[in-house]
């Protein structure tokens, strides 16, 4: 259940999962400072399931290649819990192909990032992606 003072319309907070540790800490630390997010970072698809108890972000953004549980099995278990079911998620990949953008938004993404990462513009391209969503675009 949404609370009625939550509002979605301004992104806030993200659950970022990447297992590069130097990409998750430049990006962290952007989005934290330059885009005055909170940002609740794990390293693993395991820890971001248990991260997300207790934890309502406006975006989920996942890095689409980890070991063990990849981005498209993390998303696709964090869409089980019924606060997380309909939040937007994003993809971090180097993996663009036509047919690879396809899994994404079938998997529900609301868009895709490439990689390599530009830390600097990383603030602005989720921003945009995200205003895309929010007036109802639905191409990624």
């Amino acid at each position: 259940m949404m609370n009625a003072t939550h509002s979605r319309d301004v992104l806030k907070s993200i659950l970022y999962v990447e297992d590069d540790l130097h990409v998750r800490t430049a990006a962290k630390l952007v989005l934290e400072v330059i885009g005055k997010l909170e940002v609740r970072d794990c390293s693993s698809g395991e820890e971001a399931l248990a991260a997300a108890h207790g934890f309502q972000p406006d975006l989920i953004l996942l890095d689409v290649m980890m070991p063990e549980l990849d981005g498209l099995a993390t998303l696709e278990r964090l869409r089980s819990m019924p606060h997380l079911a309909d939040t937007p998620a994003l993809f971090i990949t180097g993996l663009t192909k036509a047919c690879d953008m396809e899994r994404y938004t079938d998997v529900g993404a609301i868009g895709v990032i490439p990689k390599p990462l530009e830390p600097l513009r990383l603030t602005d391209q989720l921003r945009t992606l995200w205003e895309r969503h929010q007036l109802g675009y639905t191409d990624a």
